[in-house]
């Protein structure tokens, strides 16, 4: 057993775990961040995906030890560090992805959020074929992706005040494009999600009685 000093979503903690234990496995498991989804465990998938100083980063393949001295973001940490930067309500690619409906099950959705955000941290206007590079580890078995890929665009175009293109599934009025008095129109698909993580809980996040079911 080992005691880590880690700074998680901008608190430093102190969390006694096995010294072999992934970063993945003590969020879980130690500190309840369930938001961190636990998937292949072989870094395949990119549920696991959190951000280590501002770099989306593998925490299923992450030693928990390596990660001392370092700033870790989760998708739980995504909406407090934006009220702490000035902003209000959701982080604009949480919102996003809530107004495009962009996803089903909402497995991969926290990793997918998280590396969008880093892309969006570090290019301010990535186009179509950047974003698609900089999600390609975050693996979307139901969406198909484009509405994944519009999501972040929609994110860009709230940040610069530009208006967002209309979805290729919504040939008529765009349901992105604000209303004539300014203000945002409803979100199209997972409405709710935002709240809080920005994300739903699986079936692999509740415990009882101390196991995981």
């Amino acid at each position: 057993m080992r005691v880590l000093n880690l700074t998680v979503n901008g608190d430093a903690t102190e969390v006694a775990a096995p010294a072999h234990w992934t970063l993945l496995e003590v969020l879980r498991y130690r500190m309840g961040l369930t938001g961190s989804k636990q998937g292949c465990d072989k870094g395949d998938c990119g549920a696991c995906t959190v951000l280590i100083d501002g770099e989306p980063q593998l925490s299923c393949l992450t030693v928990a030890a390596l990660a001392e001295g370092h700033e870790i973001t989760t998708i739980e940490g995504l909406l407090p560090a934006h009220l702490r930067a000035g902003g209000e309500g959701p982080d604009p690619v949480q919102e996003a992805f809530d107004r495009c409906g962009a996803l089903q099950c909402g497995f991969c959705q926290p990793g997918m959020i998280l590396s969008a955000r880093a892309l969006l941290s570090e290019n301010p206007a990535p186009t179509r074929d950047e974003i698609k590079a900089a999600l390609s580890g975050n693996l979307c078995r139901c969406t198909g992706y484009t509405q994944i890929y519009q999501a972040v665009e929609l994110a860009l175009a709230e940040a610069t005040g530009a208006e967002p293109a209309s979805p290729s599934w919504a040939p008529g009025e765009n349901p992105w494009a604000k209303t004539p008095e300014g203000n945002a129109r409803p979100a199209v698909g997972a409405a709710g999600l935002t709240e809080g993580t920005g994300v739903a809980p699986s079936g692999g996040d509740s415990r009882t009685n101390g196991k995981a079911h």
